[in-house]
């Protein structure tokens, strides 16, 4: 996947320069003698990229790719919001690139005129793997491909817009919202979807996501419950939209997506962390969405004691249906997938290449639902893999389950009826398994129609086994509760997947390692301890204090910009023009922006004391940062001389997040309703409207226990 290349020196440059004038690739060698020094470059999925050293005298940076073939010529100039500075490099990436081999060339414009160049090595970029239900021709839209073509290129017309911790809530970009033709120009992120959602615009739309964008960056942009909504006018509506992390390192943090009513969505290559219940939420009238190489980590804990990880990673209910959940990560999630919730009859979704990585349950969770669960690894799980219920139907094919207690779960049947307690108490439904390889289990009972052991379970069982794909069924096994037998689906209808699509059971490991996540598996690292983390699945503290506690290397976003990049309607890249001086990009803070509000007065660092007044000062705080609902009709509280009228109600959706720089006392100013307030999980009293809690240094998070109105907080 990656290719490091050499620094362009000494002897090393005189002869690449030789090689490449023997070639007749460089129109003009002269221009590339001081050179770039490009430390790493490397191909992806349909996406190329190059990071460089930074030159001395430079102003700024252009920088083009081409097929690794063509004539110079053919340069095409990347946008300018995909050059980013980091603290001791600097980075572009190419996307939008259908399969092939590929350089890029960085060019330095410099101080005193002129510019220096050097180009990558080949670079191979390869295709999404574009399988299952998603893109089943029976679908609604045959593809789930959002704004791009099914070779990973900009569909004709598309727009794209760059949304940074700075731009957030000031991108802007015209949308049709009428019959007539009329056209509003939506500001912010979240506007700019509403206005969507009227359904006179389906231009393919490619939103792209550069570093770490938090809740706060996006303060006025999601709805009550702290998600970004993508929602169509009813059901299955026409929308084509990408929403894509761009490089290694973007996050949506503090937040989740939650898509209702659309057709044809994509998100991909984004880190999720710390999102309020659900990461993406499909959560009604959905078709056609892909949602593939993400990297879900932990939500934040919800109101149930089984919410300590937040709720489910990638959710999908409500007649959603031709999903493809396919080479995400999902890092110890508690609830991976639920698939169904109320659903009067069938739909299908599909789940591939997914890295199940220590989570611990609902891989997925099936109601009614056809699921075809193909080449997927799971790896130390802690509770079980693949339940079922309700009647659905599930194909698990070629998968590893290693360490996996329960592989396969039907409902009030087989392992789930040993006595442990179970899953659900629905009735079941019925699976069909082949191929898979199963190491370290506790328990996992097969049923079959020949002869020997699996014959004899055939009343109660986990799943049925076949010795070929493309065997049925019998319907005379059934569920044991509920009496349904298997739909045989997978032989009868069109999955999006072909016999040759499936990796042999011996690679997926590998491959799914390899290939599931972000772009180069992002820029967070985090390794388990399988003797603890095969079997626990209470809430990794260090995993979530190393979440709480990331922040972005991103310094500026911009290689030849004076400016914070204005997203407005553009091609993904356009025909390389004349290099001009450009100065430094503009700096992305590292931290929450400060907003123009005033705040009440904090302390500095320095002191180490922080005060917070939602009365003077709403939810806007450079130190606290604040997710929920604000109320002005909760009555007044009188404290420290203050009177304060205003207060941050205590919901499920509510969350406070800060970094204590060292051991500190938390004071919280209540009315009267509530009685315990949560901080990191723990439950602490309300004694006489304040809660008084001692903090050791580093993240925290406050959370509901019983509903509460908090009007004051402070650490000291």
């Amino acid at each position: 996947m990656k290719k490091r290349t050499a620094r362009v020196t000494g002897i090393l440059l005189l002869f690449s320069m030789a090689l490449s004038l023997v070639a007749g690739n460089w129109a003009n060698p002269t221009a590339h003698a001081a050179g770039v020094s490009i430390t790493e470059s490397g191909g992806w999925n349909e996406t190329a990229y190059t990071e460089w050293s930074p030159v001395s005298g430079a102003t700024g940076y252009n920088v083009y790719v081409k097929q690794a073939g063509a004539a110079d010529s053919q340069y095409q100039q990347l946008d300018n919001q995909l050059i980013r500075n980091y603290a001791s490099y600097w980075r572009a990436d190419a996307v939008g690139l259908a399969a092939g081999s590929y350089v890029m060339k960085v060019e330095a414009v410099l101080s005193g005129g002129g510019t220096a160049s050097s180009v990558t090595g080949t670079l191979n970029v390869a295709a999404h793997d574009r399988s299952g239900f998603a893109f089943s021709p029976s679908s609604p839209f045959g593809t789930g491909s959002g704004a791009y073509n099914a070779n990973g290129t900009l569909r004709t017309g598309a727009q794209v817009l760059y949304v940074t911790s700075q731009t957030a809530q000031t991108v802007t970009l015209p949308v049709k919202t009428s019959s007539s033709g009329a056209v509003q120009t939506g500001v912010g992120l979240g506007e700019i979807l509403n206005l969507r959602q009227k359904g006179y615009d389906t231009t393919p739309l490619a939103i792209r996501i550069i570093g770490k964008v938090t809740a706060a960056d996006l303060s006025g942009q999601l709805n009550s419950s702290g998600y970004l909504q993508v929602k169509g006018k009813n059901n299955y509506s026409e929308m084509n939209i990408t929403i894509e992390g761009i490089g290694r390192d973007a996050y949506a943090y503090g937040w989740g997506l939650l898509l209702r009513y659309v057709g044809n969505v994509e998100v991909r290559n984004l880190g999720l962390m710390l999102f309020p219940d659900d990461g993406v939420s499909m959560d009604s009238g959905n078709a056609n969405v892909w949602v593939h190489n993400n990297d879900l980590f932990y939500g934040a804990a919800g109101g149930d004691a089984d919410q300590a990880k937040g709720d489910g990673s990638t959710d999908l209910k409500n007649g959603s249906s031709y999903i493809t959940i396919s080479y995400n990560h999902y890092w110890d999630s508690g609830k991976s997938s639920l698939v169904g919730l109320t659903e009067p009859s069938e739909f299908y979704a599909t789940f591939h290449h997914n890295w199940f990585d220590h989570s611990d349950s609902r891989h997925p969770r099936i109601r009614v639902a056809s699921v075809h669960i193909y080449n997927n690894y799971f790896d130390g799980i802690s509770k079980y893999g693949v339940g079922m219920t309700s009647g659905g139907s599930a194909f698990v094919e070629s998968n590893v389950f290693r360490n996996a207690k329960y592989p396969m779960m039907i409902s009030l049947q087989g392992t789930d009826a040993l006595g442990e307690g179970t899953f659900s108490g629905e009735n079941g439904g019925m699976i069909k398994a082949y191929n898979n390889q199963v190491t370290g289990a506790a328990s996992l009972i097969y049923a079959n129609s020949g002869t020997g052991t699996a014959a004899a379970n055939a009343t109660s069982f986990d799943a049925y086994l076949v010795s070929s794909r493309s065997e049925t069924v019998p319907s005379s096994f059934k569920a044991l509760a509920g009496g349904t037998a298997y739909n045989n689906f997978d032989t009868t209808v069109n999955t999006g997947v072909s016999a040759a699509a499936v990796d042999a059971v011996s690679s997926v490991e590998q491959n799914v390692k390899a290939k599931a996540g972000r772009l180069g598996g992002g820029d967070f690292s985090w390794t388990f301890n399988n003797a603890v983390d095969d079997v626990s699945y209470a809430l990794n503290t260090a995993l979530m204090s190393a979440i709480r506690g990331y922040t972005t290397q991103l310094v500026s976003v911009g290689g030849n910009s004076g400016a914070t990049p204005t997203p407005t309607p553009t091609a993904t890249a356009t025909p390389a023009p004349t290099a001009t001086p450009a100065p430094t990009a503009t700096p992305v803070p590292t931290a929450t922006p400060v907003p123009t509000a005033t705040p009440v007065p904090t302390a500095t660092p320095a002191t180490g004391v922080y005060v917070h007044d939602f009365t003077a000062s709403g939810k806007t705080s450079s130190f606290f940062n604040i997710q929920g609902n604000l109320s002005t009709s909760k009555g007044t509280v009188v404290y420290n001389g203050l009177t304060l009228t205003q207060c941050l109600k205590i919901e499920s959706s509510t969350s406070i997040q800060f970094t204590a720089a060292k051991a500190s006392t938390l004071t919280l100013v209540f009315n009267a309703e509530g009685t315990q307030i949560k901080v990191d999980g723990t439950s602490y009293p309300i004694t006489n409207r304040i809660a008084t809690i001692p903090l050791a240094a580093g993240a925290h998070t406050i959370t509901k226990d019983s509903t509460a109105n908090l009007y004051y907080m402070k650490l000291e």
